[in-house]
């Protein structure tokens, strides 16, 4: 028995002697030879890198490229990880900046919350490919520098800025209401698609987390990385733009100041919008000459930033003829077969209202093809006296709501800031401008507006969308600029391929689409012609009271299955034949065929070499 308790002893004995052999191996190698936890025991901290995703890519509706992603690099610096004997003169010589200027960027009021010894902040931000090339090499002398790749916008066909839009930091407030989407130095879109399509644009930041000592010294991952987060990518974009089309246009409106639109009628996608005076967009690329380029721009008298396809307000012209006739044949006011004599002008009360010679405008089409001031000032004059001469109001408001159907006097939805609404005048506005107590308003009063003139204004954006409506004998979808996203949980917003209709009889609108061919083939619109195509179209001329009139056109063509509806709008351009005609049936031709034609070149050189840009724009 003695035995047997002295064995149990034994071995109870050999346990506790070989645990303690165990503990004692695992204490020294813990703190002789495994560093790992000497490391995790001096950690003070858990740093979030943030992974910034490459903003999505925008593409021309055949697939070219329009906006690329460039890397741009931002050298951060951790102040507790700065070595006092490094090299301070070659840094900046790789940087390009000297010690002033070096010793302002390190310094931070390390007070303010922003800034912290222990965190990264950065030192300069938006270092080009060169320069972050010449640093790269050297960075490891320089303990406490990590450089941040980003990603920055360029634009290889330089074109549409108005359209495309550009890129700014965020600003405090954006952070702010962001709820945790944007910090500081982060880029959000500041207009044009890069605005509208921010949230598709954009992507998902990652995270990356790191241990860091009491020194700001990187420790390892944090949890071995499986608290990592991959950033995603933007959706990328198909615009509804032809950029071959764009350029063209940009191309004949050099030394110009004025807009085209032109629109698929089928679709109501835009196949070229733009703006002159432009800009480089390349210009405004996230960079160090940024600032000053913008300046630049914002300064310039000729007011580049200003889209002038959507914001600047014009008198439509003649072109709006076309309405005036379409309203009077609905509402049974006027046959299309009816006759309206004019000498040379419409008379009323001793007065004369000028029209240029032509002959007889027996209908409707003939009226349209001579673009007859008299013809049309008759015609609206039915239309507000509809209830009577002393009962203005009541046709003016009919007249009115068949308007807005056409997407007159509103923002017709395009899906890009800054659209305008135009201007239709009402009756409480001629009220207003002719009170009772001086004899109050009639239709004579009015009757400009009959002709385009007057009160009433539209943008091309409006004028594009009034061809596409003829085009498309009585409809027309919402303008726009995007047709789909390589993401497929982001999708085109339904009311871009809803039919929005207008309520006018489609036989109505033969007679006039008749007239509009008429006015390209032997009217005021001729230069507008395309060989083996009908172009139907129509000239105006808006009065400037600034100084020369403005040329106004819109179109669209083939006359069956029409593909292509546009207006053009040159400032100071004089009549309608002398530039919108011409450069409309260019843009036709191009848009078509894909070329112009020899016989054409002519014509196209009279284009560009014209320059109607002042030094100082009023």
């Amino acid at each position: 028995m003695k035995d047997i308790y002295q064995g149990r002893s034994f071995y109870i004995r050999l346990l506790f002697l070989l645990s303690a052999g165990l503990l004692l191996f695992k204490i020294a190698q813990i703190q002789l030879f495994d560093t790992s936890y000497e490391k995790r025991a001096k950690a003070t901290a858990v740093d979030n890198y943030t992974l910034y995703p490459s903003r999505g890519l925008l593409y021309d509706r055949n697939g070219k490229l329009l906006i690329n992603n460039n890397p741009m690099y931002d050298l951060r610096v951790t102040y507790n990880q700065l070595d006092p004997n490094m090299d301070t003169l070659k840094l900046c010589q790789l940087l390009g900046i000297d010690r002033k200027e070096f010793k302002e960027r390190i310094n931070k009021d390390f007070r303010d919350i922003r800034y912290s010894k222990k965190i990264p902040f950065n030192f300069i931000s938006k270092i080009s490919s060169q320069t972050y090339a010449r640093l790269q090499e050297h960075l490891h002398e320089f303990p406490g520098f990590s450089v941040q790749l980003r990603n920055v916008r360029s634009y290889p066909h330089q074109s549409a800025p108005h359209v495309l839009g550009y890129l700014i930091e965020v600003s405090q407030k954006q952070i702010d209401e962001s709820k945790g989407v944007y910090k500081r130095f982060d880029y959000i879109g500041a207009s044009g698609l890069e605005l509208s399509y921010e949230d598709a644009l954009r992507g998902e930041k990652g995270v990356k987390k790191v241990l860091k000592d009491n020194l700001g010294r990187e420790v390892g991952p944090y949890q071995g990385g499986s608290q990592d987060k991959s950033a995603v990518s933007g959706s990328d974009l198909r615009t509804t733009l032809d950029i071959n089309l764009q350029e063209y246009g940009e191309y004949l409106m050099q030394n110009k100041t004025g807009s085209i639109v032109a629109i698929e009628p089928g679709s109501g996608e835009i196949l070229a919008m733009v703006s002159t005076p432009s800009y480089d967009p390349n210009i405004l690329t996230i960079n160090r000459n940024r600032g000053k380029a913008f300046n630049a721009l914002m300064q310039d008298s000729l007011k580049p930033f200003f889209n002038r396809s959507t914001m600047a307000q014009y008198p439509p012209g003649s072109i709006f003829k076309t309405v005036v006739a379409l309203v009077a044949m609905q509402e049974g006011l006027l046959s299309s077969t009816r006759g309206i004599t004019c000498n040379a002008g419409y008379y009323y009360n001793g007065k004369r209202f000028g029209c240029h010679e032509h002959s007889y405008c027996y209908n409707v089409a003939k009226a349209l093809e001579h673009s007859c001031n008299a013809y049309f000032f008759t015609v609206l004059r039915d239309i507000i006296d509809k209830e009577g001469f002393k009962n203005p109001k009541p046709g003016l408001n009919m007249f009115n709501e068949y308007l807005k159907t056409f997407g007159l006097g509103s923002p017709l939805g395009l899906d890009i800031p800054n659209e305008f609404k135009g201007n239709i005048p009402t009756a409480d506005y001629y009220d207003f401008l002719y009170p009772q107590k001086k004899g109050g308003w009639k239709s004579p009063t009015i009757m400009s507006i009959g002709i385009g003139q007057g009160e009433i204004q539209m943008t091309t954006l409006q004028m594009a969308n009034l061809a596409a409506i003829m085009a498309n004998r009585g409809h027309y979808y919402t303008p726009h600029l995007i047709k789909e996203f390589s993401n497929p949980d982001f999708s085109l917003d339904g009311k871009y391929t809803n039919k929005n209709e207008v309520p006018i009889d489609q036989r109505h609108f033969s007679p006039v689409i008749n007239g509009m061919q008429q006015a390209v083939e032997r009217g005021t619109g001729t230069l507008a012609q395309v060989r083996d195509i009908i172009v139907c179209g129509k000239t105006g001329t808006s009065q400037n009271p600034h100084g020369k009139d403005h040329s106004v056109f819109f179109a669209f063509a083939p006359k069956e299955n029409p593909k292509i509806a546009i207006a053009v709008y040159v400032e100071k351009g004089g009549w309608g034949s002398n530039y919108g005609s011409p450069i409309a049936g260019l843009m036709i031709e191009k848009y078509l065929k894909g070329e112009i034609d020899p016989s054409k070149k002519w014509l196209e050189d009279r284009m560009l070499n014209a320059s109607l840009i002042d030094k100082i724009n009023p």
